[in-house]
């Protein structure tokens, strides 16, 4: 009896062994004892990061095949995937090394690619991309907190000094201020004085500030100066207007001065009365005569006399007898 208990026992811890060995086998292999034949891809690396045989590969998160092996090629390292001969992929699609997570294993992710794009065949070459790991991020951490300790170290020697000699930038305030207490003090004082003014509405500055008339009027006269830029701004154009039309040939000037015929014809015009001045400059014609012979003129005065006798002689004379005193005054 005792031999009977001793082998059942035995036999049910060899039982839960080979039960504990599945599981494992399970876990570790996709729930697969023998693969499918499937088809094998090749995924280049500078590093596998802790990649080993049997990890799995992913796409789109969907277990599709495995590690089959890892191997140096080279000057690069080589994942020897096998894919699930269900599943195509893509020329285009590109495989990455990902970690599970902080304590998991890394698995190669693959993304879809393009639906138009041609499926790999058995021994194609993937492409593949590089991600960061935990490790790489670590270093860079690493790296920017040594920077960062550096530049913190550099910041508090410049404001506190090196303690050699150097002052800091604190020190040199604390210098500037102790040495200019005095003049810090007036300023303060005057910028107080000042202040109160302002409060009280004394000086031009205060009741600007304080007097609402004072305002008033500023506002208005900003105004004015306001209309009067508008007014400029209208002049301005209304010149630029013009000058326009004269340009363009419009309007009396712009033909007198664009004009050929016209500029022509005031050319002749010109010259014309530079002609009649030069003939009255030499006493030619009547009116020339006029202002340069004084005969002319001495004989229009005696003749503007005997016209004053004989109106003279017309206040006691009749109407035939003025006649015959003009007739004698004249003649």
């Amino acid at each position: 009896m005792n031999n009977m208990q001793q082998t059942t026992r035995v036999g049910l811890f060899f039982l839960l062994g080979l039960a504990l060995t599945w599981v494992t086998f399970q876990t570790l292999n996709g729930g697969k004892v023998f693969y499918d034949k499937g088809y094998t891809l090749i995924a280049g690396f500078e590093s596998l990061k802790e990649l080993k045989k049997g990890d799995e590969v992913r796409m789109a998160g969907v277990v599709v095949g495995i590690v089959d092996a890892t191997r140096l090629a080279g000057r690069r390292a080589e994942a020897v995937l096998h894919i699930d001969p269900k599943v195509e992929i893509r020329s285009d699609a590109t495989a990455s090394i990902v970690m599970a997570g902080l304590i998991g294993t890394n698995y190669i992710s693959i993304d879809l690619g393009s639906a138009g794009a041609k499926p790999l065949v058995d021994g194609a070459e993937i492409k593949t991309r590089v991600t960061p790991d935990l490790n790489s991020i670590m270093t860079e951490i690493g790296s920017l907190g040594k920077k960062v300790e550096s530049a913190l170290g550099t910041l508090t020697g410049s404001l506190a000094g090196d303690g050699k000699g150097s002052t800091g930038v604190i020190q040199k305030i604390d210098l500037l201020v102790t040495e200019n207490r005095d003049s810090i003090a007036k300023t303060t004082a005057n910028l107080q004085q000042v202040t109160d003014k302002l409060n009280k509405g004394e000086g031009t500055l205060g009741k600007l500030i304080n007097d609402p008339k004072l305002h008033d009027e500023m506002v208005a006269t900003l105004g004015d100066i306001r209309k009067g830029a508008d007014e400029a701004k209208n002049f301005i154009a209304n010149a630029q207007s013009i000058v326009d039309q004269v340009k363009a040939g419009k309007g009396t000037l712009g033909a007198l001065v664009f004009d050929q015929k016209s500029g022509d014809d005031l050319k002749a015009s010109i010259a014309n009365l530079r002609a009649v001045s030069d003939k009255i400059s030499r006493g030619e014609g009547t009116l020339g005569k006029l202002l340069n012979d004084d005969s002319v003129l001495r004989d229009a005065q005696a003749i503007m006399k005997k016209a004053n006798r004989a109106l003279d002689g017309l206040d006691d004379a009749g109407p035939i007898t003025a006649v015959g005193v003009v007739s004698r005054g004249l003649f």
